[in-house]
């Protein structure tokens, strides 16, 4: 069946209903959030499954490439909508609603939806060719998760100090790995690490926002790898730009 065109263009079609449906679950974190008594780990669950489509979408298309058989629909921007929605717009009403942050919270939550829009919009967000996001790739659900962390344990500063960090780090000409497209010999490393990482944010659901300090610590391992990591292949991608490009200039010359 796969091997025909038809078969081919289904295939490529449901690539994109699989990523769009992601909207489904995050529809079903924001009625959960417009409850009487909104449950945190609710919208986590909900979120975790959108991120799971969104994980394995990108594989899919390029597998199966959805560009040729279903090329009618621009699979970037429908994964950019979703994205928008999962990793930015719900994880901080999540943290708006549940008052994780100070007076005036909206204010916060505003500035960080404004950098994301300007930040997935950017020409370069996707490196793609190098394997990199341009700026914070607005990883807001995972900052709205550890967000309930510190508001429990510091009060709604923290929180927001580090919102405000990390809305600029959005805007700014810095780059964090892209895992699914990181250089081959840490892309393994990259994805398994992930997958461990989010066992463990799993584990501290149950009893979130009071988990074990040891499961926290324990999670934060992984977060700092990717961090260090993007920060050294990135300057080890740029020096080897301009040593190719100073090979060319010599060449002209």
């Amino acid at each position: 069946m796969w091997g025909s065109d038809a078969g081919l263009r289904a295939r490529a079609w449901a690539v994109h209903l699989l990523t769009a449906s992601s909207i489904g679950f995050d529809l079903l974190a924001v009625r959960e959030l417009l409850g009487a008594d909104p449950d945190p780990r609710r919208v986590f669950a909900w979120l975790l499954v959108a991120v799971l489509i969104d994980a394995v979408d990108g594989p899919l298309a390029r597998r199966w490439n959805v560009k040729t058989w279903a090329a009618a629909v621009d699979g970037r921007t429908v994964d950019d909508i979703v994205d928008y929605l999962t990793f930015t717009f719900v994880p901080l009403l999540l943290v708006w609603r549940m008052g994780w942050l100070p007076v005036p919270a909206a204010a916060y939550v505003v500035v960080a939806l404004v950098a994301s829009v300007l930040g997935f919009a950017h020409r370069e967000a996707k490196q793609e060719a190098d394997g990199f996001f341009r700026g914070f790739p607005s990883y807001w659900n995972v900052y709205a998760f550890y967000a309930g962390l510190w508001a429990v344990r510091h009060g709604p500063l923290v929180p927001a100090v580090v919102l405000v960090f990390l809305s600029a780090l959005t805007l700014m000409p810095v780059r964090f790995l892209y895992p699914n497209l990181a250089p081959a010999p840490w892309r393994t490393p990259l994805i398994v690490g992930a997958m461990v990482w989010a066992a463990l944010l799993v584990a501290m659901l149950p009893s979130y926002p009071g988990p074990a300090p040891w499961l926290v610590w324990a999670s934060l391992a992984y977060p700092a790898f990717y961090v260090v990591l993007s920060i050294a292949l990135d300057a080890r991608s740029r020096e080897a730009g301009r040593a190719s490009g100073d090979v060319t200039k010599r060449r002209k010359a």
